[in-house]
């Protein structure tokens, strides 16, 4: 089974109204469509550029994001559907019981919608924002592959995608986003180990670009890639496709199950079949 993905290198500039902010997602999504993907990945926080749209006071600025939800969720679902594929649409800032959760949608052709909150939260999101983290892990089956969400933090932790490729995941998108260097690498490096260790694809994109109104949004460094294992017959270095650093562009690739399959039977290294379950914990 093969399929095609895109990822979003999503450009954050200041806007003037939600139709700037929709406009700007579909021309991403019909770029992607025309490179004739079925799957795309938009980056994490990517409705902070509707906190452009105000100017409220550092503290006050997050808590107006939620109030964009069910314009947020129309939008992708209404393209979703018209364009007839799987849109991994960022993350979004929502609301519940006097919480706010850092929520990844993954929104199907059919017009389902799956949520995934963020687990693990970042020193500067409960700081600055007062973010809460999810407390589950869904796996996402879809027409050509069971994927799963983990955002940016999360996949710095092996724990939770050892969970779900023992859930049977063999794609994980990892939407990001990060203001330097550092923060980059952090995230692009735990892709390529969590790739390895479990014999998966990872996709990931980040934002570029920059909010001069919005605190804690004012500098981003990302770029996109399709991530693979490091195996014949996969590309040396682990990297399908990548972008040019810190542009508004979208990349794509064909994902190739079998080989996951191959590999993970018949590799140079089957790190997935060789775990030491007697030694350590395991997931099932």
């Amino acid at each position: 089974m093969k399929l095609r993905t895109a990822a979003v290198q999503y450009h954050l500039h200041s806007i003037d109204s939600f139709d700037q902010f929709a406009a700007q997602i579909e021309h991403s999504v019909k770029t992607a469509k025309e490179f004739e993907s079925e799957y795309v990945l938009f980056p994490e926080f990517v409705t902070t550029q509707l906190l452009s749209l105000g100017s409220l006071t550092t503290n006050r600025q997050i808590q107006k994001l939620p109030d964009y939800t069910e314009d947020y969720l129309a939008l992708f679902r209404s393209l979703s559907r018209h364009y007839g594929m799987y849109l991994i649409g960022g993350t979004h800032v929502i609301r519940e019981q006097g919480k706010l959760y850092n929520a990844a949608f993954t929104f199907t052709p059919e017009g389902t919608v799956h949520e995934q909150r963020k687990i693990h939260i970042t020193p500067s999101e409960v700081k600055e924002w007062q973010i809460a983290g999810g407390n589950d892990l869904r796996i996402i089956p879809t027409e050509k592959a069971n994927i799963a969400v983990l955002t940016c933090y999360d996949i710095e932790f092996p724990e939770i995608v050892r969970m779900a490729r023992a859930r049977g995941a063999d794609i994980i998108f990892c939407p990001s986003c990060t203001d330097d260097r550092h923060g980059f690498h952090r995230v692009r490096y735990s892709c390529h180990a969590r790739a390895v260790e479990n014999q998966i694809y990872v996709v990931t994109t980040g934002t570029v670009g920059a909010l001069h109104t919005v605190d804690f949004m004012r500098a981003n460094y990302g770029q996109a890639a399709v991530i693979t294992p490091n195996d014949i017959p996969f590309p040396p270095g682990g990297i399908l496709a990548e972008g040019e650093f810190n542009q508004e562009m979208v990349i794509a690739a064909d994902l190739d199950l079998q080989l996951l399959y191959q590999v993970r039977e018949r590799g140079s290294v089957t790190t997935w079949r060789d775990r030491r379950t007697d030694m350590y914990p395991d997931w099932s």
